[in-house]
């Protein structure tokens, strides 16, 4: 790998983006660009850590000094000049520690997205769409593990995808912590970039109030129906405690985006009451960025 200078002239960490193919690496280089950020693309891994080490006479298109620089990497980039994670222990190694996105989604989705466009998959060689996407997720599968913040793009619009993107991003600017308060459905299936999951299956199910089944929970009289009981209000104040107890250890090991997923049975009433008013409770800690996802709202 190459040597790196002491100390490199950005104001803040570089982002690398990274991820399965299909799962939105293209629009989230657009949202950064549109952000400010400096971004390559598919730049081979060796190269990044030259990018970086030499950033401090370089200038961007409108002959400014660089202060804010990403990466988007996809599967073909990890084949040339070493890998990615290798550039990562380089970059480390020498007190620069990027951020790494991993926009991943499901094999059905993606499948569906490849058929769209009417394109082959990068490793899909002679094979087919699925082996293709096999061999991605295998050869992937490290760096997602290591991956500060994971996406799944799966249930997102490009809208919700750049307004996700967007919040993770200014987040990433702002150098705070982050927390997603997401609402599902467990019919639907749990989120599986949540880092801690509740289940609101315990509390009263408003479907089975007449006048409440087609409202969700961000009608006042639905939310009122999920909160106003003694077994809410103590759950919320019991996980904001013990979330609070986590927040430290986890700006220690340098996880700075933590998702909070919400379940009840559809994600319509208790899930999305319940993330509504655990998301004003954190937003009054000091130091936290908090948005809401509710993920399943629309569904039927």
């Amino acid at each position: 790998m190459v040597a790196m200078t002491p100390r490199h002239a950005i104001d803040q960490e570089p982002v690398i983006i990274t991820g399965m193919s299909g799962a939105g690496l293209s629009t989230a280089a657009k949202v950064l660009e549109d952000m400010g950020w400096f971004v390559t693309q598919n730049l081979p891994p060796q190269l990044i850590v030259h990018f970086v080490s030499t950033v401090d006479r370089l200038t961007g298109p409108d002959g400014e000094p660089i202060t804010r620089l990403a990466f988007v990497c996809d599967v073909r980039s990890q084949e040339a000049l070493g890998t990615i994670t290798e550039a990562l222990e380089t970059l480390r190694d020498n007190d620069c520690n990027p951020t790494v996105v991993f926009l991943d989604a499901r094999d059905d989705v993606l499948i569906r997205r490849f058929d769209t466009v009417r394109r082959a998959h990068p490793l899909q060689e002679d094979g087919t769409l699925v082996s293709g996407i096999n061999r991605e997720r295998a050869a992937l599968a490290d760096l997602k593990e290591r991956a500060d913040i994971v996406v799944n793009t799966s249930d997102l619009s490009i809208h919700d995808l750049r307004r996700a993107l967007e919040s993770s991003f200014a987040t990433i600017a702002s150098k705070r912590q982050h927390i997603t308060v997401q609402s599902f459905g467990f019919k639907h299936g749990a989120p599986q970039d949540a880092d801690i999951i509740v289940d609101m299956r315990f509390l009263p199910n408003p479907y089975w109030v007449p006048e409440l089944r087609s409202g969700r929970g961000t009608d006042e009289a639905v939310a009122n129906y999920v909160l106003d009981r003694p077994e809410a209000d103590n759950f919320l104040t019991s996980f904001e405690d013990m979330l609070s107890s986590m927040l430290p250890g986890y700006a220690r090991e340098g996880k700075n985006f933590i998702t909070v997923g919400v379940g009840c049975t559809g994600g319509h009433h208790r899930s999305v009451a319940v993330a509504e008013a655990l998301a004003r409770r954190l937003q009054q800690h000091e130091g936290l960025d908090v948005s809401v996802v509710h993920r399943d709202i629309s569904r039927g």
